[in-house]
């Protein structure tokens, strides 16, 4: 019987390659693998995929594209590999099921201790980042999107490149820019994460051109339901000078960071962006201080070796002991 399990091929923002190795009791013990797990019933690929990437890792991933199945047999079962390239800000995954992680340039991929069925799934990677090209002329109208088109050129977002070039549109063009932003209010996740992924790049490179949506995204943080586009506005907002917003807008800040902090649901990019701007409305306000440090000494118990790094930056930042 054939075994459906879906994988992720995850990058990161250096477009680096997450791998994770086996435990010793399992099937393949200390091999390494594309993180992901069995298909269950009634449940779609994409939702299998990103369900175990939350379940496994703690990690908020975008779906950009699928690879081709791979078909095993490892003799007592078969399976059906299902590949999906993605894309993630988080950096540390937390390990709940497996020994150890790495992220890896792609170059590298061919030297890992793979799982059998894992080797072929990574040789199509290597070919598909070897055939992508950024969009052509041709393929976008001369460096002008039309508003038919938007929705494809989102869909066709595969990596940090094909955000950085819509990015740099989005900086000339101010109707881009504003198409970004709709968008990063979709009710459709994929679109709504790539948008708001695209903005922080923008603001990367240019953050100038997003000065003046800064209050924008502040006031719309408590609407925001995906946590791709979360934490991209963490980001930008982390960045931003948050020192020439209105008090309101601090304070709004402050209560929302403070909140995302003691959430036992938020990201690790999420609660990690927090800490910094809270640190940030502290230097203005200092009566934050105290409130900051005790929230941080309160996130001692989470298992997340990031959380716990950044809290102790933040508390010597602050004068405090960990």
């Amino acid at each position: 019987m054939m075994i459906d399990v879906t994988c992720a091929i995850i990058r990161n923002e250096d477009d680096e390659i997450l791998v994770v190795q086996r435990g010793e009791k399992t099937d393949h013990p200390f091999r390494w693998e594309f993180p992901g797990g069995k298909l269950n019933e009634d449940e779609s690929e994409e939702d299998c995929i990103i369900r175990e990437i939350r379940e496994e890792l703690n990690m908020t991933i975008v779906i950009c594209s699928r690879l081709p199945e791979v078909e095993h047999d490892y003799g007592h079962k078969q399976i059906r590999l299902i590949p999906f390239v993605c894309d993630t800000l988080d950096d540390i995954p937390f390990l709940t099921e497996h020994l150890a992680f790495k992220w890896l340039p792609p170059g590298e991929l061919r030297g890992v201790g793979f799982s059998e069925a894992d080797i072929p799934v990574a040789d199509e990677y290597l070919k598909f980042i070897s055939f992508r090209e950024t969009p052509s002329e041709e393929q976008t109208g001369g460096q002008q999107l039309k508003k038919d088109d938007f929705i494809t050129t989102l869909e066709n977002i595969r990596g940090r490149k094909e955000a950085e070039w819509l990015a740099e549109m989005a900086a000339e063009k101010r109707e881009i820019l504003s198409g970004l932003i709709d968008f990063s209010f979709s009710a459709d996740n994929k679109l709504s994460s790539k948008a708001s992924w695209s903005l922080s790049k923008v603001y990367d490179k240019h953050p100038e051109t997003l000065t003046a949506f800064i209050p924008l995204i502040i006031g719309s943080l408590d609407r925001i339901e995906n946590e791709g586009v979360r934490r991209s506005f963490m980001k930008i907002i982390s960045l931003s000078d948050i020192t020439v917003v209105t008090r309101k807008n601090q304070g709004i800040l402050a209560d929302y960071c403070f909140r995302m902090l003691r959430s036992g649901f938020s990201s690790i990019a999420v609660k990690a962006y927090s800490m910094e701007i809270i640190y940030r409305l502290a230097q203005i306000y200092p009566e934050l201080t105290g409130e900051l440090a005790e929230t941080i000494n309160l996130l001692q118990d989470e298992k997340s070796a990031g959380i716990l790094a950044k809290g102790r930056i933040i508390l010597k930042r602050l004068g405090g002991s960990s």
